[in-house]
């Protein structure tokens, strides 16, 4: 995951419904099934255990094991199984007439079951949040919070898979093989430069929607705040010269999404300094960028670049020295991600900055890139597109930006997550570009 992170994963409840859910109201099974014990709080996971001695000692340590114990979501029915006519519709006998018919028109699929309405998110546990290469087992809360968000913010249901394989080839096979279950593939917390590779063959491969959202949600959200920025003061994107500290998947995306949208110049730096064409340390990726960007031909440090510059945007972590921020142009914005330090203090970046935005939710102007893959999988899904394409993230910026407003002000350039004129915007504007596109299916 980029340098900022999804919501905290202790979200509201989503109720009752398919798929990822919070706790649910208890999902219908066999009348010959044991039921679960129900946890103290009704959710229907395991029981906790009671007494001190059975407690896990790690327990103790944050509010946050309480919540997690048992996980955070469960599958729930759509449809009753209360009787035998119940059982015979829902499975076995009246199963067989559905699967008859999908047998020979493979497309009723979508129509008939939930593949079309659900997403994959899928991570081999690389990357995760500031946390580094933990390994799936670790990266499950991650991704269960992922799957939550999803359900939450925008009705998607959404199942987490941890993969025990850090290999390229063998992690496209298996995602190609898990596809026809899902109608897209969020890909999540893959470590860079392979999270490229895996993206694209998987797009090339597959026929629904592929999307690394540590990718393209963070560079979506960043657009939409830098446009409303240069609302804000008078300016077009195409004016503007930005400075990106990170050279990860957030970076690199960041970079070529911002390019398209037309912004002025932008210049790459990693922890060497700016991508030039003249450096022969670069990565294939990093080459890629270097070649793509940095028009004014900058070399040197990320201080350096910083010179005059009109954006900062910190995908990167560490500190950005004040007498840098200071050199920067007059009504600058400073974009610092970083969690949980910004890689310029807010404090430090409002002596210099007239919009000043971070990954934190303790500061106006959050830029979290749950404001955009729940509304953009929602989009696509609704008109079963084939791909997410460059349209589509235009599309789903422009709307994420238009939702602030006439409220448009230097600490609000960027709505809430929690506003609820979020996703449903992202989802109607995403769907039409996918009808302009080609690439919508209903």
């Amino acid at each position: 995951m980029s340098a900022q992170a999804d919501l905290a994963e202790a979200t509201p409840d989503s109720g009752a419904c398919a798929g990822a859910t919070g706790t649910g109201d208890g999902s219908a099974t066999h009348p010959d099934a044991a039921q679960p014990d129900a946890r103290p709080d009704g959710h229907p996971g395991a029981a906790r255990p009671d007494g001190p001695d059975a407690a896990d000692p790690d327990a103790s340590r944050h509010p946050a094991f309480a919540l997690h114990r048992g996980g955070k979501m469960a599958i729930t029915a759509t449809v009753p199984v209360q009787n035998r006519d119940d059982l015979s519709l829902a499975y076995t006998p009246g199963v067989a007439e559905v699967c008859t018919a999908i047998a020979e028109r493979p497309e009723l699929a979508h129509e008939y079951t939930w593949t079309s309405q659900v997403v994959a998110v899928v991570t081999d546990g690389t990357a995760v949040l500031g946390l580094g290469d933990i390994g799936p087992a670790a990266s499950m809360p991650v991704m269960e919070g992922k799957a939550i968000l999803f359900k939450q913010f925008a009705g998607v249901d959404a199942v987490p898979l941890a993969l025990d394989t850090t290999d390229t080839d063998e992690l496209v096979e298996t995602v190609a093989r898990l596809a026809p279950s899902f109608g897209g593939i969020n890909l999540e917390d893959i470590s860079a430069p392979r999270c490229f590779e895996i993206e694209r063959r998987l797009k090339e491969r597959l026929d629904i929607p592929v999307f690394h959202d540590d990718q393209h949600g963070t560079a979506v959200v960043t657009l939409a705040a830098l446009r409303n920025a240069a609302k804000l003061t008078g300016r077009e994107i195409g004016a503007l010269r930005a400075v990106i500290s990170g050279a990860g998947a957030a970076g690199a995306a960041i970079a070529r999404f911002l390019l398209g949208a037309g912004i002025g110049d932008v210049a790459v730096c990693d922890r060497k300094g700016v991508l030039s064409t003249g450096r022969a340390d670069l990565t294939p990726v990093k080459r890629e960028i270097a070649e793509l960007t940095n028009l004014a031909g900058l070399s040197g440090s990320l201080a350096d670049a910083l010179a005059g510059a009109d954006v900062f945007i910190g995908v990167s972590g560490g500190t950005v020295p004040e007498a840098a921020v200071a050199t920067m142009a007059e009504d600058s914005f400073v974009f610092a991600m970083a969690n949980p330090n910004p890689e310029i203090h807010p404090d430090i970046a409002h002596k210099y900055a007239a919009v000043v935005a971070t990954g934190r939710s303790d500061y106006p102007n959050q830029i979290n890139n749950v404001l955009a893959f729940p509304g953009i999988f929602a989009g696509a899904l609704k008109v079963r597109a084939s791909d997410i394409t460059e349209r589509m993230k235009i599309a789903a910026a422009e709307a994420l930006a238009d939702v602030v407003g006439a409220e448009l002000a230097a600490d609000y350039v960027i709505p809430s997550p929690f506003d609820a004129r979020v996703a449903p915007a992202l989802t109607e504007a995403v769907a039409r570009a996918a009808r302009e596109d080609g690439v919508a299916r209903r």
